[in-house]
């Protein structure tokens, strides 16, 4: 309890995923549970905890547009600004248990990268089962990503950006274009897996679904140029869509990342592989997402509850 932080307690949770990506859901609307970094990392252990790669405390918004707030935790412990599949995660949460009435259809979430509104869809149970999410408009100073690489191009917009810039490393001139969704991620395609080096792989195939993204990416996110780390996006654009895999700070290799499919997508219409409205074909689903005309970036996809409990939190 926030007045004797990090006691032992007793919680009602409920386990969710968007596309594969999974997070623990904690009620706070009374806004007095406080969870240390190792009670957080604790609990997102999948050998001795509930298991996911995320948690989120639910908690009361400070604007009254809002119908609350999502306190995001990393896998690790550590907080993060913002997490697409876990806000529409957090949509359903709030759906399903009445804090917002299914006949809305849209309400306003409250998060630490801003407020971002929400329309959704239910099934007939009332439940909610899409959503789609006013992402915002990526964020391109490299200064605010942030990374340290300097900005080689404009947007059509005449907006400064890292484009396809080289980042050192051990192994082949890997090219990434860097955009903040809310959080920093550097997103790289790559046209022809032939042409990179054998020791990528896992297996003699090369391809996206045998590339070393454990290996690369936390290489990557962890990199120099990075200085808050970065979620690390490897992308191929397919006549399916847009084919991607990630390495996520602070989590490692996830199945599906909201702000990563959105950066992608920003990412592939900036260098020219596709147009603003594309599906984004991850290990755990497909996720649609549009940059509008206006810049802003919208998201769809599913949530999912798994199950709920009580846990004893030490």
């Amino acid at each position: 309890m926030k007045g004797d932080t990090f006691q032992k307690m007793n919680v009602d949770f409920v386990k969710m995923h968007g596309a594969g990506n999974d997070f623990i859901f904690i009620d706070d609307l009374s806004d007095d549970i406080e969870l240390s970094q190792s009670q957080v990392a604790n609990l997102c252990n999948r050998h001795f905890g509930i298991g996911a790669d995320g948690l989120m405390l639910v908690r009361p918004s400070k604007h009254p547009e809002c119908t609350a707030y999502m306190d995001y935790f990393n896998s690790d412990g550590t907080r993060a600004e913002m997490c697409g599949n876990g806000i529409r995660c957090f949509a359903k949460y709030l759906v399903d248990r009445g804090f917002v009435s299914s006949d809305d259809k849209q309400f306003i979430a409250d998060t630490p990268a801003g407020t971002r509104p929400i329309t959704f869809e239910v099934d007939e149970k009332e439940k909610l089962t899409q959503a789609t999410v006013d992402m915002g408009t990526p964020i391109f100073d490299p200064a605010d990503v942030p990374t340290t690489l300097s900005s080689n191009a404009q947007t059509p917009d005449g907006i400064p950006y890292v484009k396809e810039a080289s980042v050192d490393n051990p192994w082949y001139p890997f090219l990434f274009t860097c955009v903040s969704m809310g959080n920093p991620h550097a997103v790289c395609f790559i046209d022809d897996f032939e042409k990179l080096p054998s020791s990528v792989f896992t297996s003699a195939e090369k391809s996206l679904e045998t590339f070393d993204i454990p290996t690369v990416g936390s290489f990557f996110e962890s990199h120099a140029v990075f200085p808050e780390k970065a979620n690390i996006e490897f992308a191929q654009v397919r006549d399916d869509g847009i084919h991607m895999r990630v390495f996520e700070r602070g989590d490692g290799e996830t199945l599906a990342c909201g702000t990563g499919s959105c950066a992608t997508d920003v990412a592939a219409y900036l260098t020219g592989r596709a147009n603003r409205e594309n599906d984004l074909i991850l290990l755990g689903g497909t996720l649609h997402i549009t940059w509008a005309d206006d810049m802003h970036v919208l998201m769809e996809g599913p949530a999912t509850q798994v199950y709920q409990g009580t846990i004893d939190i030490e």
